[in-house]
């Protein structure tokens, strides 16, 4: 990557941390444009890396920590003749922008309706109705400098900056137009026969063509908006002197809010009274509603059924989930793709390339064929239908439509890097527990070998009273009734199990491998030793326990289940139908993994795997010429997420999986992984699509203009069209639908 190019958050020279900031920036007219605001942003002091997005108007800005003033960062774009500004994150102030933003597309609707109106009568010859040249030149005027003048003044600030862009291309083919009209008409009061109609008419219909791009960009961005409507804006929190209603804003972490039937939750928190069903579609993609109780958790802007609740605050403001859903979508649709990197390095050259063809046209119409004034005509119309506008808008509106319809079934896109990636996996490594089981396991059996059942119990639960593992979770709910001893000591040993002291005995509760560490001989129980084989051939897992001293011997062990999830089998079914190849990943005993893997039809597994290794089996998959996925939901699959082609998290584990992962499914559903990989393909297939318009209407356009078989009307709405075709072709995206997904978006929104 170059230093313009690089990855916001990744310092290339050095290890320093960075800080980021996001801006919006007005005035950018097409794909030319973005290099010019990264290069004036790239030259601001401490700046490390720009990323600037043309159909999201959003620059993402990475500097070395401490070394950024913002205000040098405005001042530069306003320097390159841009404006900007600071996006900070507040939902309210996103709304206001939000609606200004509406508001001028519908005040820029106005003056588009009135350059078509004096427009309109121009084309009167074009009928056989002649059109007195002094008529012409009332109703060009107008049109050329009063709803032209946006043109002109981008094309002032182009030449500013030594750099061309859409703006320059129109203002110089109508001002050629026009002022070539002027000069005929001058010498010729009575000719009819000018060009006014050719600058007029292709400035209304550029200006149609920008206000249809705005609102199709417009339309991207519905998710994000909708989002953004979700959390209410008042809440009713409890005082001393009764329910008092204030901003949602104001609630404090620790606050308890009235929720009555029917409204939205208005923040992240826990139920402490009531009982209620809770529609959190927001979240998950999920439209079922999920039954909440005291102690449950409950999600911020999630719609309230038929029940009163108390909901104690545990989350507010930017840390609260619907905010930080909001942030990670926004800043995927701000990103750019590795794709954009080339189409903007075409498009920064292409400009100057445009302006010599054009001149080139009049030349050789002037000096090879004499006729002046058709040279005249065929340079503006190439200089009119050669834009890099679809160029630009081809891939970050596909993308922004995508970020947007998986986040509506509950897939969230942090890195569009990875969306442009996912569409090439051929390999998907899933990780047991609580990807394809329900990682809330039972004990299904308990084996003893020495002494009771009771006292194996309570000393294994006492041991694990200090773990936070899902196992020790289901001891602990066996144990329940006992009295347990004192914990002593504790240490974790990670893919292992843990090694303790408890009422002044040491114990290790792990699998065979700790148990060979320990010196504590499984083999010594032969009847055991056949049970637990039986067990982990019908897809248990068996955790071993052993007393250290005087000497180590194993005392039982049990048998943990984890139900498979309803879903899983048809999720790898219907990743092997789209050409996806699955492996299942496991620290568990081979004979455990192979009848999970054997229920779900997958054929290849790794088995007895510790956390370390995890990234090690990705590698060794990528080596073999895979281009590998890998699905988990904990801290230690971190490593090997980040170490897969495209990261996968399941959204019901734990932060340090979600933040490690380029892709989040927001409900622990196996059916939704497939899904990412489609979502993926679709856009891909959206920008290729995009991509293709774009370079044909050029490719084919360009030549045509030339030879004089395009007039600069034609030409301009031709212009006008490449881009819209393209956005529109983008927002067909909106109509995917996750197989796993049951909400709409009336649900979402």
């Amino acid at each position: 990557m170059t230093g313009a190019a690089a990855s916001p958050g990744e310092d290339p020279r050095s290890a320093a941390p960075l800080e980021r900031r996001e801006l919006r920036v007005g005035g950018m007219s097409c794909a030319a444009c973005v290099q010019r605001v990264e290069r004036a942003l790239t030259a601001v002091p401490g700046v490390v890396s720009a990323d600037v997005n043309l159909a999201t108007e959003r620059a993402v800005v990475a500097a070395r920590d401490g070394e950024l003033r913002t205000a040098d960062l405005i001042e530069a774009l306003r320097r390159a003749g841009y404006d900007a500004e600071v996006i900070t994150g507040d939902l309210v102030r996103d709304r206001q922008i939000d609606a200004a933003a509406a508001r001028r597309l519908r005040s820029e609707g106005i003056r588009v309706a009135a350059a078509v109106v004096l427009s309109a009568p121009l084309l009167a010859p074009m009928l056989g109705v002649p059109l007195p040249g002094a008529v012409q030149f009332a109703l060009a005027t107008p049109v050329q400098f009063l709803f032209g003048a946006r043109f002109y003044a981008g094309a002032w600030k182009a030449l500013r900056a030594r750099v061309g862009n859409m703006d320059l291309l129109v203002a110089l083919g109508t001002s050629t137009a026009y002022f070539y009209s002027v000069a005929l008409w001058i010498d010729a009061p009575r000719r009819a026969d000018l060009y006014f109609d050719s600058a007029a008419v292709v400035i209304a219909l550029v200006s149609v063509g920008k206000w249809l791009e705005a609102r199709a960009k417009r339309s991207t961005t519905a998710q994000i908006r909708a989002l953004m409507s979700l959390r209410p804006e008042r809440a009713r929190v409890e005082r001393p002197g009764g329910e008092v209603e204030v901003p949602a804003g104001d609630v404090a972490v620790g606050d308890v809010v009235v929720v009555r039937p029917g409204e939205r939750v208005p923040v992240d928190g826990r139920v402490i009274a009531g009982t209620s069903e809770i529609d959190e579609s927001l979240v998950t993609g999920e439209s079922l509603p999920v039954a909440k109780a005291p102690g449950d958790a409950v999600t911020g802007g999630s719609i309230n059924g038929d029940g009163l609740l108390r909901v104690e605050t545990t989350a507010v403001g930017e840390r609260s989930t619907l905010a930080r859903i909001i942030a990670l979508v926004d800043r995927a649709q701000a990103k750019k793709a590795p794709v954009q990197r080339l189409v903007d390095q075409v498009a920064a050259i292409f400009v100057p390339a445009v302006l010599g063809v054009a001149a080139l046209t009049f030349l050789a119409w002037w000096l090879l064929a004499g006729n002046p004034a058709a040279g005249v005509i065929a340079a503006v119309s190439v200089l009119v239908i050669a834009c890099p506008c679809a160029l630009g808008l081809a891939t970050p509106t596909a993308l922004m439509v995508g970020t947007g319809a998986a986040a509506r079934a509950g897939i969230l896109i942090r890195d569009v890097e990875a969306l442009e990636r996912a569409h090439r996996l051929d390999t998907i490594v899933l990780d047991k527990t609580g990807t394809v089981t329900t990682g809330r396991p039972a004990v299904a059996e308990i084996l003893t070998f020495a002494g009771t059942e009771h006292d194996l119990l309570a000393l294994a639960a006492a041991a694990q009273t200090g773990s936070e593992h899902p196992i020790a979770r289901a001891v602990l709910a066996r144990a329940a009734d006992l009295a347990l001893p004192p914990l002593e000591e504790f240490r974790s040993r990670p893919g292992l199990g843990l090694l303790a002291r408890v009422g002044g005995r040491r114990v290790a509760i792990g699998n065979r491998r700790l148990m060979a560490e320990a010196g504590a001989s499984i083999e010594a129980v032969e009847a055991g030793e056949a049970r637990a084989a039986a067990l982990e051939t019908r897809g248990a897992t068996v955790v071993w326990v052993a007393t250290l001293d005087p000497a180590p011997a194993c005392i039982g062990a049990f048998a943990i289940e984890d139900p498979i999830k309803p879903t899983a089998a048809a999720a790898v079914r219907r990743l092997h139908a789209i050409g996806v190849e699955t492996v299942l990943l496991s620290g568990d005993h081979e004979r455990t993994v192979a009848a999970v893997a054997a229920a779900l039809g997958i054929r290849r597994v790794f088995a007895g795997v510790v956390p370390a290794e995890k990234a090690e089996h990705v590698r060794r998959l990528q080596a073999e010429g895979h281009r590998v996925g890998m699905v988990g939901d904990g801290v230690n699959d971190a490593p090997a997420l980040a170490a897969a082609d495209v990261g996968i998290a399941i959204g019901t584990g734990t932060d340090v999986a979600m933040q490690t992962a380029g892709v989040t499914l927001m409900r622990g559903d196996p059916l939704l992984i497939a899904d990412a990989i489609d979502v993926s393909r679709a856009t891909y297939r959206k920008i290729v699509q995009g991509l293709f318009w774009a370079f044909f209407y050029n490719v084919v356009g360009m030549p045509a203009a030339a030879l004089g078989w395009l007039n600069p009307m034609v030409a301009g709405a031709a212009m006008a069209l490449s881009s819209v075709t393209v956005v529109s072709n983008a927002l067909t995206l909106r109509r995917w639908r996750a197989a796993a997904a049951i909400a709409t978006p009336a649900r979402v929104g």
